[in-house]
């Protein structure tokens, strides 16, 4: 495969490679991918459903780093990976039905598209609708990166330009990407589809993209 990026937009370093547990992250491992990601850092870190590029919510370089890589067009709904729905709640506008909607499906391999609260910085949000995907994961490893971090993380699949799925091989990710971000979390195998993409926005749950997650519930023929 040819470079993702030109080389002067690629990393001067080498990233980082941390082996962590999936069920028993290492507290000391997560504290230095943290660290990495305070500092401006794009990491590779394993969720739910499939692997996803991450970054701080309000470092603008970063996510532009995230967007040439995945070359994304300014439509595209970023999302953000929250601890809990509570943390969820600062980010999106949620009544008391898209409440119990969210309840009966956090933590899980879904993704809301929601209207957005001020809280979200401009540069996620889609240009024209002010809306933000928003996911609560149910992954070991994606749990105590959002804990140690405080905050949600800016995220998208990790699906590289002409592919329709994710990467799920650690060892592949090193490398095709080890010149284009900070740090990989090898975590094992991950999965090969991405998260369920469910819009909440305008009140009825539409389907927009099928994933690992059940569409059922959402009454929506997959």
């Amino acid at each position: 495969m040819t470079p993702l990026l030109p080389p002067s937009e690629q990393v001067e370093h080498v990233s980082q490679f941390f082996q962590i547990h999936p069920e028993n992250p290492q507290a000391r491992l997560i504290k230095q991918a943290v660290e990495i990601i305070r500092a401006g850092g794009v990491v590779i870190y394993p969720t739910d459903s499939s692997y996803a590029i991450g970054c701080q919510i309000g470092d603008k370089s970063a996510v532009e780093r995230v967007r040439r890589l995945r070359e994304l067009d300014k439509n595209h709904n970023f999302a953000l990976i929250c601890s809990d729905l509570s943390q969820l709640g600062l980010f999106a506008k949620v009544d008391t039905g898209t409440f119990r909607l969210l309840k009966a499906h956090t933590p899980g391999p879904y993704t809301f598209i929601l209207n957005a609260t001020r809280e979200v910085p401009r540069l996620l949000l889609h240009p024209k609708k002010r809306t933000i995907g928003l996911r609560v994961p149910e992954h070991p490893i994606a749990l105590a990166l959002l804990a140690e971090l405080g905050e949600p993380l800016m995220s998208v699949s990790l699906i590289l330009p002409g592919e329709t799925e994710p990467l799920y091989d650690p060892y592949e990710m090193r490398r095709l990407l080890e010149k284009h971000v900070d740090l990989i979390i090898d975590g094992g195998y991950g999965g090969n589809k991405a998260s369920t993409v469910i819009n909440l926005a305008d009140g009825e749950p539409q389907v927009v993209r099928v994933g690992c997650g059940d569409p059922t519930p959402f009454r929506v023929e997959a």
